[in-house]
């Protein structure tokens, strides 16, 4: 099989042969030897594993057609005989669509041959033991069941007095697969009809029923495969011949559906499907942003075997005000971003993994937050495409029964961002704004991959969601700006071959900008205003531009979101406003600059009030001291039982100390209420920010491939020079089969090698340096073993020769006293 699958490699052209390598990307990592090479790597259960997995359901089936349909004499089929297989149920496909499947199976090397002669690689039936979900011959089962099976009439006449829990039990495995597993003892107990045999069973609701699977057994329509003994689970099968018979209503391959199943969900309008979307999006980032500076405010410790707990999380889905597999998403989105990662506590000493660490935001989430929403929140959608994070597994249960937290290595799935691709692009072939059910999209993937989504149903629905959530779909349909999205990163995706390292910056090939741009054409436009109220509250009708929200961020507290903000004046945020630099005028100017109302007269009030206040005592180090002009101030501080802790003693009419630093000291009296400011020694006040910590910048997975465990597909012209590598290597085989035996160490005769003189190879060697020829060396290597090698001699000298293969493109030196023998190429 080997052999005759490297000769029809042989023979095709060289386009050819870089298809097959541009189909099946697998087989060129690492690039094989020589052609033998290729077809047996081609050939091995990984590669057609590989190769099957991205195949539809119809095409599936079209080759387990062929499979079924192979001669048992030679192994082959033809595409007539498996055109009439699959056109022999009772809503047959288009001819064309059979063949259509066939050349692709061909194109994929799955089916080689001629059309007369196709054989199937052999590794197929390894992968897929039961074509079309139909089990072995009865011949290879059980030789009564064989009997049974050859005689038709007698075959039709057991099948008509099964009873009915034996006939169900029969359609089930016809429908495939055809193996089922029974519970202990279900073998050895009385079949149906011999209920008398045992006694009552008042337990389980009276007289016992007898078993359907032992009646099966019995009449030789199932075979027993494992478990026939007492007490042990076993295995049964259905004999290919059965199942073929029950399927006379369907066809012999089964319901055939050659094309995708429809969608009943009709299309929404385009405009609000992008308008929901573009809303949710608005609420991702927003809710980014408020975990991440949750996070800086208080870093979350990590555990010791990694990630963050369950009452940290608990606490920041709490604080932000979204459920825990919301914060979760966003979390491991943030990370995958790099918007936030660990950072090691001072001193710390532990080396244990995650001891000593606290998650917080990096440096570049200054960079983050400072850009426009939408590419805000591009920047999170990417790194939701690409991360290799599961983030539904959150709050699950591990195979030691340990809970999967927010971070940890548990929620690792190399396969996540390729699951992601293909839930994404069965909404992205649909027509736009569609938005399909869970239940549709299932099962446009089972038909479109089913060895892929077999199995993954609750990860895609997990996909479903967090699109959702993150706004990359609208009322249940792909975005416009997502689809823009989705196209860039499979852009990339084409173009990771070219890049394997991630180092191109240009996106020729996808438009990152366009999906930045629709996302802003549907976003309301910033607005640099708002609305003070007579509460002293502040309405801002939009999303507020930087500006603005840098100074809301000083000036007010936060105290709702949405599509209008509202913030809230207190005394707090204006002291904090102080603090950080304003001055009363320089508020009163804000006020009256940003707001669209006139400003209350509370605001006035309430600014003036507290800045009159504001620097009354003045704090400097003595272990710190505080020093005021009013007496009757200082006389109130050192009476008031509040700042007790600080032991303040007065050290003249202005000026009490205290043995503890400045922080504390600022701390103590600004939660009692008073309005303190530091000052240097020179008596000059301090305004300052608090310094805000960040752990190191972390590289966002954006620059990775998307599917890690794909490989990366390279252009045709690098396929060609692969496809040349791999003749050139042919060709050396090939050559070195017909070396003389006298280079080959005599392998292929008896008795000791002939010996040749080493001044006539010294001869050959110095002719072939001045032809410019090349030559076959044998020389003996570093272990004592005679070796061979085809080499274009460059030079001669001081007891060495130089010579360069070029198969692989390398410069060998030969040490003149081990070469044994040299012959000129044919």
């Amino acid at each position: 099989m080997t052999t005759s699958l490297a000769d029809h490699l042989r023979s095709l052209p060289d386009e050819s042969l870089a298809a097959l390598l541009q189909l099946r990307p697998d087989l060129v990592v690492p690039v094989p030897a020589d052609v033998s090479a290729l077809a047996t790597r081609a050939q091995s259960r990984v590669s057609v594993a590989r190769a099957l997995d991205t195949l539809d359901q119809f095409t599936l089936l079209m080759l387990d057609a062929a499979r079924l349909t192979r001669d048992p004499a030679d192994a082959t089929t033809s595409v007539d005989v498996v055109l009439a297989m699959a056109t022999a149920g009772p809503h047959p496909p288009a001819p064309t669509t059979v063949r259509a499947a066939i050349d692709r199976l061909r194109a994929l090397f799955l089916l080689h041959g001629p059309e007369h002669a196709l054989r199937v690689v052999a590794s197929v039936d390894e992968v897929s033991p039961y074509p079309a979900g139909l089990g072995r011959p009865a011949a290879e089962l059980d030789p009564r069941a064989a009997q049974l099976c050859a005689d038709p009439a007698r075959l039709r006449r057991t099948l008509l007095a099964a009873p009915p829990s034996a006939r169900a039990i029969l359609d089930r495995l016809a429908a495939g697969p055809p193996v089922g597993s029974v519970p202990p003892g279900a073998l050895q107990a009385p079949p149906v009809g011999g209920e008398d045999e045992l006694p009552p069973d008042p337990t389980n609701g009276g007289a016992p029923t007898g078993s359907p699977v032992r009646w099966l057994v019995d009449h030789h329509l199932l075979v027993p495969v494992t478990g026939v003994r007492a007490g042990a689970t076993g295995t049964v099968e259905l004999p290919r011949e059965v199942g073929l018979l029950l399927r006379r209503d369907t066809g012999p391959l089964g319901p055939l559906r050659s094309s995708p199943p429809p969608v009943v969900t009709p299309p929404r309008e385009p405009k609000a499907a992008d308008s929901a979307g573009a809303g949710q999006t608005m609420e991702a980032v927003r809710r980014a942003e408020a975990l991440l500076e949750q996070l800086a405010a208080d870093p979350a410790p990590v555990l010791r075997s990694g990630g963050l707990g369950v009452r940290d999380l608990r606490r920041l889905a709490r604080v932000v005000g979204v459920d825990e597999p919301t914060a979760a998403l966003l979390l491991e989105t943030a990370y995958a971003g790099g918007l936030i990662g660990e950072v090691d506590l001072s001193g710390a000493t532990t080396t244990r993994y995650g001891a000593d660490q606290q998650v917080m935001p990096t440096a570049g989430y200054e960079v983050w937050r400072v850009g426009t929403l939408a590419q805000r929140w591009e920047q999170l959608a990417r790194a939701w495409l690409g991360m290799t994070r599961q983030a539904g597994l959150v709050g699950q249960r591990d195979d030691r029964d340990r809970p999967i937290t927010v971070l940890s290595a548990e929620a690792e799935r190399a396969g996540a961002p390729a699951t992601r691709r293909a839930v994404l692009e069965v909404l992205a072939d649909l027509e736009p704004a569609t938005g399909p059910t869970a239940d549709e999209v299932l099962a446009l993937l089972d038909w479109r991959a089913p060895r892929r989504s077999r199995g993954r149903e609750t990860a895609h629905r997990e996909v479903l969601a967090e699109a959702a959530t993150l706004g990359v779909t609208g009322l249940g349909a792909l975005t416009s700006y997502g689809r823009l999205l989705l196209a860039d990163v499979a852009a990339a995706d084409e173009r990771g071959g070219d890049d394997p390292l991630g180092l191109r910056t240009d996106t020729a090939g996808g438009d990152a900008a366009g999906a930045v741009r629709a996302l802003d054409a549907l976003l309301p436009a910033p607005v640099d205003h708002f609305l003070v109220q007579a509460d002293l509250s502040v309405v801002v009708p939009g999303p507020p531009d930087q500006a603005l929200a840098a100074e809301l961020e000083v000036v007010a507290e936060h105290e709702s979101a949405g599509g209008a903000s509202v913030h809230r004046v207190t005394p707090a945020s204006v002291r904090r406003a102080l603090d950080a630099g304003y001055s009363a005028d320089d508020l009163h100017a804000l006020f009256r600059r940003r707001s669209r109302t006139p400003v209350p007269q509370g605001l006035t009030y309430l600014v003036d009030d507290v800045a009159r206040k504001h620097g009354g005592l003045r704090v400097g180090s003595a272990g710190a001291y505080v020093r005021s002009d009013d007496e009757a101030l200082l006389t109130e501080v050192l009476a008031d039982r509040r700042l007790a802790s600080l032991a303040l003693r007065r050290l003249a009419p202005t000026v009490l100390s205290t043995p503890y630093q400045v922080g504390r000291m600022l701390t103590e009296l600004r939660d009692a209420g008073y309005a303190p400011v530091p000052e240097d020694a020179s008596g000059t006040t301090v305004l300052a920010r608090t310094k805000t910590r960040r752990a190191p910048a972390r590289v966002p997975v954006t620059t990775r491939a998307v599917d890690p465990l794909g490989t990366p597909k390279l252009s045709m012209p690098r396929l060609l020079g692969v496809v040349e590598q791999i003749r050139r290597g042919d060709a050396a085989a090939r050559v070195a089969r017909r070396a003389s035996d006298v280079l080959r160490g005599g392998a292929g005769r008896a008795g000791p090698a002939p010996v040749t003189p080493h001044s006539d190879a010294l001869a050959v060697l110095q002719q072939a340096v001045r032809d410019r020829a090349r030559v076959w060396v044998g020389y003996v290597d570093a272990h004592g073993a005679t070796a061979s090698r085809l080499v274009r001699p460059v030079s001669i000298g001081a007891g060495y020769l130089r010579a360069e293969d070029e198969r692989t493109e390398m410069l060998h030196t030969f040490a003149l006293h081990r070469v044994t023998a040299a012959v000129l190429e044919d």
